[in-house]
C-alpha cells in the first residue's frame, strides 16, 4: 500500500523533477512488462525519464549509478522469484546504498506471495542497494487454470489505478516492505524446489503434430532454451517455468511434461468488461474480492 505522503505528494505535484529511472524486469507472458511500461508511464507523466529493459538470458545489467531511481520486475513463481531474477541481481553492479522498488506480479493475491522479496533482498543487499519499497500486483495467470476476460480486465483497471501513487512514492524516495514471518519463510524455502526441478522438467515439454514450425515459442523463450530444429521445437535444460511456449503457441501445441494438466493457452482480452463481484472466481475468492474492494475502495 502507498503511503498518505506519497499520495499527498501526488495529488499536490510536488517532488523533484527531472529524475531518470531505469525499469528492469524479467517476464514470460508479459504480465511483469505490462505492469513495468504502465508504471514508467505514470512516473513520465510526472516529468520524470524513463528507461525500460527486458532482462533475456545472461543479459549484461547496464550502469545503474546513472539512475535517480532503480525498479526490478519479476512473476512470483510458487512464492519465490524465479531463477533467473535471482541471477540478474547477481549480476547487478557493486553500489553503495542505491535505493531500488520490487514490482513484482502474481496470479492469485496471497500474502504467502510477500515471500518472494526474501531472496531478492537478501541479493540486493550483498550487492550494496537498499529496498526501498516493493509494488505487487495482480495479474492474471498463465499456469494452474484461466482466469476470465473480465477477471484480467478487473485486475488491469486496478493496475492502472494504481500506478500514479506508485510513482509518487518512488519520487518522494518511500515505499512500503511487506513484513515476511517464518511461516511464509518456510512455504517459500520448501517450494523453492522449483528452481532445481524445472530445468529437468522442461525437458520433457513437447509440441504437437498441430505445430506448424512457426518458432513463436522460441521467440517467446526468455531463456533461451527453445531451438527450432527442421520446424519442430527441441526444449532444452533452461527452462524456469515462465510458461511462454504454451501461452503464445498460436495451435495450442505446446505440451509442458507433468504440468500439462495446468496448461494455459492465448492471451487475454484487458479491454473486456470487468469482472462482477458475483462473477470472480471460487478460487481464492476471498482473497480476490478483498483485492480487489481494498482499491476499488480508495
Amino acid at each position: 500500500m502507498v503511503d498518505k505522503r506519497a499520495f499527498r505528494q501526488y495529488n499536490e505535484g510536488r517532488g523533484e523533477k527531472g529524475m531518470k529511472a531505469i525499469f528492469l524486469y524479467i517476464t514470460g507472458t508479459g504480465n511483469t512488462r505490462r505492469v513495468c511500461e504502465a508504471l514508467a508511464g505514470a512516473w513520465r507523466a510526472r516529468g520524470h525519464e524513463a528507461d525500460c529493459l527486458e532482462l533475456r538470458g545472461d543479459a549484461p545489467i547496464p550502469d545503474l549509478s546513472a539512475y535517480d531511481r532503480i525498479v526490478f520486475g519479476y512473476p512470483v513463481h510458487a512464492f519465490n522469484a524465479p531463477a533467473p531474477a535471482l541471477n540478474a541481481l547477481r549480476r547487478f553492479p557493486q553500489a553503495d546504498g542505491q535505493k531500488v522498488w520490487f514490482v513484482r506480479t502474481s496470479g492469485e493475491p496471497l500474502a504467502l506471495n510477500d515471500a518472494a522479496i526474501v531472496m531478492p533482498r537478501r541479493l540486493l543487499r550483498k550487492r550494496g542497494y537498499r529496498l526501498a519499497g516493493d509494488f505487487y500486483y495482480v495479474m492474471p495467470y498463465n499456469i494452474i487454470f484461466r482466469h476470465s476476460d473480465g477477471m484480467a480486465a478487473r485486475m488491469w483497471k486496478i493496475v492502472l489505478f494504481r500506478v500514479a501513487g506508485d510513482a509518487a512514492a518512488m519520487e518522494a524516495g518511500t515505499g512500503s516492505i511487506p513484513r515476511v514471518g517464518p511461516v511464509k519463510r518456510l512455504v517459500s524455502f520448501v517450494l523453492r524446489i522449483e528452481h532445481p526441478s524445472m530445468p529437468w522438467m522442461g525437458k520433457g515439454f513437447r509440441a504437437e503434430e498441430s505445430c506448424i514450425g512457426c518458432g513463436t515459442c522460441a521467440a517467446h523463450c526468455p531463456a533461451g532454451n527453445i531451438r527450432m530444429d527442421g520446424g519442430t521445437p527441441r526444449f532444452g535444460g533452461q527452462c524456469f517455468g515462465c510458461m511462454a511456449c504454451a501461452f503464445a503457441c498460436p495451435k495450442d501445441a505446446v505440451r509442458i511434461g507433468i504440468l500439462n494438466g495446468w496448461r494455459v493457452n492465448g492471451g487475454y482480452d484487458f479491454t473486456a468488461p470487468p469482472a462482477t463481484d458475483e462473477a470472480v472466481c471460487r478460487y481464492c475468492r476471498r482473497a480476490y474480492l478483498r483485492y480487489f474492494h481494498r482499491w476499488e475502495n480508495k
